[in-house]
């Protein structure tokens, strides 16, 4: 192709890119823009004409300042600007995906961007192109697929197969760094009868005041689980049978103090009994044993009378 047809080749490619519905934007190789199309413009509500020019394309998807997929190629291909390609290898492409802040649009949209650089033909360097979708939508709809798989629908706490799953964790976890790992199994006193005289809808409310007050004692790494039916479990990572005794007891207490009314006995409010347990993880023992120690210490706080808690005789190691 003769030299007076490439300029028009070029306004032709600009223009196709101008108008695709697909966002793009082009950065020369000093990370200037020199094209912003329109989908881009919807995509990130920046007009062209703000951002032809400036190297300021980073504000329109990140509050502080961050380096585009598309600046990060230009840092990687920076010696191909100054030193021609010799032959045609595959061309290096960047891919990612992430969530951006989008500050003009005023909401975080989750974005797959692909970055690849435009050679001119002399095989240097000319520019770098990027593209990006726009996938909030399906990343949404995944977080909460993924959250039907690990939390429990009534009271939004994990399920029992997440709890299961952060147990065997938490168990291989102990057991390298030898630190103890504590467990609570905590059960709604008299569930049944408050079911039966206030209904499932009562119930339902009942368990997720409950789950509530559970989950506001927890540390960060600490996970609450509805465990079954009206019956809760607490993973305690590195904590004592010491520890986990406070931990619940203040659950114990604020239960209590949230003085659930029960139609059954209009002087009393809904209480709970909670069994402990500790172990220092070995090669020896088991997760399950955790759980049924746990359980045991459940019983014997049911079978004294309710609402208190029950430790073991001895930690599990």
């Amino acid at each position: 192709m003769d030299s007076s047809g490439a300029p028009a080749d070029r306004a032709f490619a600009h223009q196709l890119m101008e108008t695709l519905a697909i966002p793009i934007f082009v950065l020369d190789t000093t990370s200037r823009v020199i094209l912003w199309n329109r989908a881009c413009e919807r995509l990130t509500g920046v007009p062209a004409r703000d951002i032809i020019g400036t190297r300021e394309h980073w504000r329109s998807f990140f509050e502080e300042r961050r380096p585009t997929l598309a600046d990060l190629l230009l840092e990687e291909r920076a010696g191909d600007a100054q030193h021609p390609r010799i032959g045609l290898p595959d061309d290096p492409h960047l891919s990612a995906e992430s969530w951006c802040d989008m500050p003009r649009m005023g909401r975080r949209r989750y974005l797959a961007t692909d970055a690849s650089p435009i050679y001119d033909e002399r095989g240097r360097l000319a520019a770098v192109v990027e593209t990006l979708r726009d996938m909030t939508d399906e990343k949404l709809a995944q977080i909460a697929l993924e959250q039907l798989a690990t939390r429990d629908g009534l009271t939004g706490l994990a399920n029992r197969r997440c709890f299961d799953e952060t147990l065997h964790a938490e168990w291989a976890r102990a057991l390298r760094q030898r630190q103890p790992l504590s467990l609570l199994m905590v059960d709604v006193d008299n569930f049944k009868a408050y079911n039966d005289a206030n209904g499932h809808l009562g119930g339902d409310e009942c368990l997720k005041r409950i789950a509530t007050a559970v989950a506001s004692e927890m540390r960060a790494n600490d996970l609450v689980a509805r465990y079954g039916g009206e019956e809760f479990a607490v993973i305690l990572p590195n904590q004592s049978l010491k520890g986990a005794a406070s931990v619940a007891e203040r659950i114990r207490t604020r239960v209590e103090q949230l003085q659930v009314p029960n139609r059954l006995a209009p002087a009393q409010h809904v209480t709970v009994s909670i069994g402990a347990a500790t172990a220092i993880a070995s090669p020896d023992n088991g997760a399950s044993e955790l759980v049924a120690i746990a359980d045991a210490a459940l019983y014997r706080a049911k079978h004294m009378g309710r609402n208190r808690i029950s430790l073991p005789l001895s930690e599990l190691a």
